[in-house]
């Protein structure tokens, strides 16, 4: 668990180069600790939320519900010993093209009006989330109209 963790975050020593590429299960971590981020940034982790999230993980990356639920759970304990975003960024910076960080943001945007409504929180991280991943406010708001007009990828 502990060289799950050090490669996790990069901090493996040198002899083991080998193992310091993350795999995919890290990167579908990064991926699944910015949705939980989104879903709890209003204090209001719903039942509703987890559902599309479990959803989304399922649908874009074809996991089975179990394994959906245990990623959250994984993401979310990453999360509690995290002390910023950055480092889920940067993982989905390093092995992601441009395309697929949009994708991504299509699906934070998913998260983010599941109950209908965006408040002040929400949108703080959405923009906070553009900016950690390099890309524009415009790719941000394409990727919002997307959504809002009912072409979800998830």
């Amino acid at each position: 668990m502990i060289d799950i963790m050090k490669r996790f975050f990069g901090k493996a020593t040198s002899d083991n180069q080998a193992s310091d590429k993350p795999t995919d299960h890290d990167i579908k971590v990064a991926t699944c600790a910015l949705l939980v981020e989104m879903a709890r940034i209003d204090e209001s982790f719903t039942a509703q939320e987890t559902e599309i999230i479990i959803n989304i993980l399922k649908n874009t990356y074809g996991v089975s519900a179990e394994h959906a639920e245990a990623l959250m759970a994984e993401a979310d304990k990453e999360l509690v010993e995290s002390v910023d975003l950055w480092q889920f960024a940067r993982l989905i910076n390093d092995n992601y093209s441009r395309e697929e960080k949009i994708g991504i943001i299509e699906i934070l945007w998913q998260v983010v009006f599941v109950d209908g409504k965006m408040d002040k929180y929400e949108d703080y991280l959405m923009h906070k989330m553009v900016k950690l991943l390099g890309l524009s406010h415009k790719e941000l708001i394409d990727a919002k109209l997307k959504i809002l007009h009912g072409n979800p990828q998830g």
